[in-house]
């Protein structure tokens, strides 16, 4: 039986999935799915960067070509990255072409493998300011809260861009350190 049915009916998933089938199927597989992965963490944190001032859903359709144009999101690869490779990026028609977030994507490469020489993993980080497990949200969902802010102020230390409290709050929810899955959605339980 899918997801999508049971012998009662339908499921109930969160609202804003029910938009769009790529949309259904990123909140049925993957969103607020508990990621402790260093790397997966930083990519997931990357493309919430670039969906700033965006829907998710072109992210999310363009999340292949982001994966290619940006070598799997390796640390290490993106690190290197120069002016001719952001020049490069900037023509790629599959991508959201914005300079100051593939420059930030680049930094954030950086970051990660500064924190990473300095004993920091990037997983642990996140999981220990977040108390260690996933935060179950009662109530309406907030853009932002004082765990965000506190991360997003932390990372910015760190020499992150493009993670203010709010990207902070959606790269939290879709990476389960919050589970923000509505009351009545199925994933919700099974993401306790």
């Amino acid at each position: 039986m899918s997801a999508a049915s049971t012998s009662k009916g339908t499921v109930r998933r969160c609202a804003w999935s029910e938009s769009d089938p790529l949309l259904r199927a990123y909140h049925d597989e993957e969103w607020g799915v508990p990621e402790y992965d260093s790397r997966g963490l930083w990519e997931k944190l990357m493309l919430d960067g670039f969906q700033a001032g965006l829907s998710w859903l072109t992210v999310l359709r363009k999340r292949d070509a982001f994966r290619e144009a940006f070598k799997d999101f390796d640390p290490e690869r993106v690190s290197r990255f120069k002016e001719s490779d952001v020049a490069r990026l900037l023509t790629n028609a599959g991508i959201i072409r914005s300079r100051a977030k593939i420059e930030a994507t680049i930094g954030g490469a950086r970051a990660y493998l500064e924190m990473q020489s300095a004993g920091e993993d990037f997983s642990e980080f996140v999981w220990k300011m977040a108390g260690g497990k996933p935060i179950l949200n009662k109530g309406d969902v907030p853009v932002k809260t004082p765990l965000s802010e506190e991360m997003s102020k932390s990372l910015k230390k760190r020499g992150f861009k493009f993670v203010g409290p709010v990207i902070v709050y959606a790269w939290m929810q879709a990476t389960g350190i919050v589970n923000d899955h509505s009351a009545s959605c199925f994933r919700r339980k099974e993401m306790r």
